[in-house]
C-alpha cells in the first residue's frame, strides 16, 4: 500500500469512527432530551381520545392529563391526538405516534376491538400502551377506569328510585344502550340489568351509538312501539344520549319521566335542575386522569405499577391487565351542591344560568 493510498485508508477511518461517536452521543442525549414537537422524542407520551362529541375528552381529560404529566416529569412532554369517533383514524394515529418516537400512549380506544393489531405493532416497536377509560384489546400495560359495572348498577338504581311506586315488574321501561364497539357499554348493561331486572319489565332495548340523534331516534320508536302512556321510565346509558331523549320525550308531550344518564356533563346537570332528566353517574375526570398520566410516567421510567394498578382484569383479547378501578357516584338534584360544585367540575354560576335560575332556586343551588 502506498503512502497515498494509507491516507486515504486512515482519513476514511477516521470519519467513520468520527460517525460513529456522533451517533453514538445522539443516541445518548436524546435521553437526556424532552423531545415533544413533531419528532416525539424518549420523554414523549401519547395520549389519544376517543371523540370530540362527548364534552368530557377535550374539556377535561386532556388538560386534566398534560396538567398532571408536566407536574410529574417537568421535562416530559404529550404529543395528542383525537379520533373524531373514527376507530381507521385512530389506528393511523397510533402508528403515527410510534414513528414520532413516543415511548408510552394512553388510549382510550374508539373500537377496543379494531385497535388491538394497531397496539401489538406498537408494543413490538417498544412502546408502552395504557388503556384509558376503555379496556383495549391486546398488550396493554395497565388500564385506569372506573368500576363500569357498578356504573351500570348505579344508574338502574337510579331509575327505579326516580321510578318509586310506578317501578313493578309489568312496568315498561326503555332501554337506549351504548355504542358495542365500547366494551365499557357492555359493563353499563351489565350493571342496569343487575339493578333492574324482575323489578321492571324490559320493554324495548337498542344501541344509541352514544349519538344524541340516534337514541333520539330510537327514543321516538319505542314510543311508537308501545303506546306514550305505556312507558314507565328510560335508561339512558350516558348524557349525550340523554339530551337526545329529552327532546323526543319532550316532543312527544311526555313530562316527569324518569330518565338516566352518565358523565355528569353540565346540560345533564341542567336537565336534573329542570326535571327534565332524573339522574346521572359522576366519574370525577381529574382522578382519573391523574392516575393515567402517573402510570405513563411511571412505564416511561422503568418503574414497577404493581401498587399502583393492583386489580387484574383479563380483557376480550384474554390479556391478563394491572388495573386502577376508581369508585363512581350516582348523582340527583339533592347531591349536585355535594358532588360536581364541590369538587370544582362547575360552578352555580355556570349551572344557573338565567334558563335555569328559577328551578335552581327551588332545587336550593342559589
Amino acid at each position: 500500500m502506498n503512502a497515498t493510498m494509507r491516507r486515504v485508508v486512515i482519513g476514511a477511518t477516521a470519519v467513520s469512527m468520527a460517525l460513529s461517536i456522533a451517533a453514538c452521543g445522539k443516541a445518548g442525549d436524546s435521553d437526556k432530551e424532552s423531545g415533544g414537537g413533531s419528532s416525539g422524542g424518549s420523554k414523549s407520551i401519547g395520549l389519544l381520545l376517543p371523540d370530540n362529541v362527548t364534552a368530557r375528552y377535550e374539556k377535561f381529560d386532556k388538560p386534566y392529563f398534560e396538567a398532571k404529566v408536566k407536574d410529574l416529569c417537568s421535562d416530559c412532554t404529550v404529543e395528542y391526538a383525537n379520533a373524531a369517533a373514527d376507530p381507521n383514524k385512530q389506528a393511523q394515529q397510533v402508528s403515527t405516534m410510534v414513528t414520532k418516537g413516543v415511548k408510552v400512549i394512553v388510549i382510550s380506544a374508539q373500537d377496543s376491538a379494531a385497535i388491538k393489531s394497531s397496539i401489538k405493532a406498537a408494543v413490538d416497536k417498544g412502546v408502552k400502551v395504557v388503556a384509558y377509560d376503555r379496556l383495549a384489546q391486546g398488550p396493554v400495560s395497565a388500564y385506569v377506569s372506573f368500576d363500569n359495572v357498578k356504573v351500570g348498577e348505579l344508574q338502574g338504581e337510579a331509575l327505579l328510585k326516580a321510578m318509586g311506586s310506578k317501578a313493578n315488574p309489568k312496568a315498561n321501561v326503555v332501554m337506549i344502550n351504548g355504542d358495542d364497539a365500547d366494551p365499557n357499554a357492555a359493563q353499563f348493561k351489565q350493571g342496569a340489568h343487575k339493578a333492574l331486572d324482575g323489578k321492571v319489565k324490559i320493554a324495548y332495548e337498542q344501541s344509541g351509538l352514544w349519538k344524541d340523534t340516534v337514541a333520539a331516534e330510537k327514543m321516538s320508536a319505542a314510543i311508537t312501539q308501545l303506546g306514550k302512556n305505556n312507558i314507565a321510565g328510560v335508561y339512558s346509558a350516558n348524557d349525550g344520549m340523554a339530551g337526545g331523549i329529552a327532546n323526543t320525550l319532550k316532543g312527544a308531550g311526555l313530562s316527569n319521566l324518569p330518565l338516566t344518564g352518565q358523565d355528569a356533563e353540565l346540560a345533564a346537570i341542567q336537565r336534573i335542575v329542570a326535571g327534565t332528566q332524573t339522574s346521572t353517574v359522576y366519574k370525577a375526570y381529574k382522578p382519573e386522569a391523574d392516575t393515567a398520566a402517573e402510570l405513563a410516567v411511571a412505564l416511561l421510567q422503568g418503574k414497577d405499577i404493581k401498587t399502583m394498578a393492583s386489580t387484574e382484569l383479563t380483557s376480550a383479547s384474554g390479556d391478563k391487565v394491572p388495573s386502577k378501578l376508581l369508585t363512581p357516584v350516582s348523582v340527583t338534584k339533592d347531591n349536585i351542591k355535594d358532588t360536581v360544585v364541590k369538587d370544582g367540575l362547575y360552578t352555580v354560576a355556570q349551572i344557573c344560568t338565567a334558563q335555569y335560575a328559577a328551578a335552581c332556586k327551588a332545587a336550593g343551588l342559589q
